[in-house]
């Protein structure tokens, strides 16, 4: 039982501190007139998203309720912070120029999509997570680069370089970056869903063995 508490309590606790480090850098964003901006940053939406899932499935777990985070959604959120996490990494932590505050940074690029990723295989999907599930999972960043290519020539600002046409290449460097990060998400999508199918099967055979759920 006292296992349960303390997830609980730390899944609330990650939701509240992405929470704070998301309204710190909205406050800086907002004394710069750059609210709209702000919230056209893939890591913001994500982080925010994250934060909303932990924040509901920690206060239904001091409660001894489910989650009300239908678990189709909480593995797309897994999903979008594992890719934030990566791609951060991989394409941005080294461009210089980046105005966000330090500790803001390390919240969401590197506590948060751990945190989501842990979430997901200690508590995964109670069924399988299907071909058509996982797929659909694709449909909002789809929607976000769409977004993002429409909106930044009317705006003249794009949230990354991968989606900026400005940048050397133009049009045809977008499409290549964008192939290579649609292909991560590809990756992120069918190991999230795989790791999520093999933890569910180990708890339900651990349930079914009459294992007590606390030592799950």
């Amino acid at each position: 039982m006292w296992k349960i508490i303390v997830f609980g309590w730390l899944r609330l606790g990650l939701g509240v501190l992405a929470a704070v480090a998301l309204g710190f850098q909205a406050h800086r964003a907002a004394g710069y007139g750059a609210l709209g901006n702000y919230f056209s940053y893939f890591t913001i939406l994500s982080n925010a998203a994250g934060s909303v899932v932990l924040l509901l499935g920690g206060a239904a777990v001091l409660r001894g309720r489910p989650s009300p985070v239908p678990d189709a959604v909480r593995g797309a959120v897994t999903v979008y912070l594992a890719i934030t996490g990566a791609v951060y990494q991989l394409l941005l932590a080294h461009l210089p120029g980046q105005d966000v505050i330090p500790w803001v940074n390390t919240v969401t690029h590197q506590v948060m999509p751990l945190a989501a990723v842990a979430y997901w295989l200690a508590d995964p999907p109670r069924t399988r997570t299907g071909l058509r599930t996982a797929a659909g999972w694709l449909a909002f960043p789809l929607a976000y680069l769409g977004y993002s290519l429409l909106r930044g020539p009317l705006v003249d600002w794009y949230p990354y370089p991968f989606v900026d046409p400005r940048e050397p290449g133009g049009y045809g460097h977008v499409a290549g970056q964008c192939a290579g990060v649609t292909a991560g998400f590809l990756l992120a999508v069918a190991l999230i869903a795989w790791l999520g199918n093999v933890r569910g099967a180990q708890v339900r055979r651990r349930l079914t063995d009459g294992q007590p759920l606390s030592k799950i």
